[in-house]
């Protein structure tokens, strides 16, 4: 149904997805959105977009209209495309590397949440998951928990080069274990 979101494959702004959500009158952060839809992927969802939709609105009661329903189709549909993709491509939506660190740490945060629902939204009732899921993929999941509640603390006096430096790891962590979440329960299996 969606097939002109094929090729359309490009990088997606952090705070034109943020203006989108506000024009609609929502409060939820684009961090927290994809966190949520690589969640579903990663949980084992089809890739159609409108999966992506039903999911947002059963789950976190957003129900999105006109630009952000697309763009947030789009942005499905390369992720999903991300997440397949051999050269490990794929990347969180965060706010820019020049926003503030409390800000970013925040998103990062709210992607956590995000892809913690996601996953749950995706595998609840589904009884395979769970115990098919590797030690591996269980510790990652609650190594996002616990990025779930990561905030920087303004009364700490570390050095703002050691809390870029922390940030950074955390976030390549994360894209990487998402990857190995992914492969282990979201991947289709593919006869060889």
């Amino acid at each position: 149904m969606h097939d002109e979101l094929q090729g359309k494959v490009g990088v997606f702004d952090f705070d034109e997805f943020a203006n989108y959500l506000l024009e609609q009158g929502l409060e939820a952060s684009p961090s927290e959105l994809h966190g949520f839809l690589c969640g579903l992927l990663s949980g084992g969802a089809a890739a159609e977009p409108e999966v992506a939709l039903d999911a947002l609105d059963q789950s976190l009661g957003l129900v999105l209209h006109g630009e952000l329903a697309d763009h947030t189709m789009q942005l499905y549909t390369v992720t999903a495309a991300a997440l397949e993709d051999e050269e490990f491509d794929f990347h969180p939506l965060l706010p820019d590397d020049d926003d503030d660190i409390a800000q970013r740490t925040a998103a990062l945060a709210a992607w956590s949440r995000g892809f913690l629902a996601g996953f749950a939204h995706i595998t609840a009732g589904v009884e395979v998951v769970p115990a098919t899921l590797s030690e591996d993929s269980s510790e990652i999941l609650k190594d996002f928990a616990a990025i779930a509640q990561a905030a920087v603390d303004e009364d700490e006096t570390e050095d703002e080069d050691k809390a870029e430096d922390s940030y950074m790891e955390l976030v390549e962590y994360l894209r990487f274990a998402v990857l190995n979440v992914y492969m282990d329960a979201g991947a289709p299996v593919q006869d060889h």
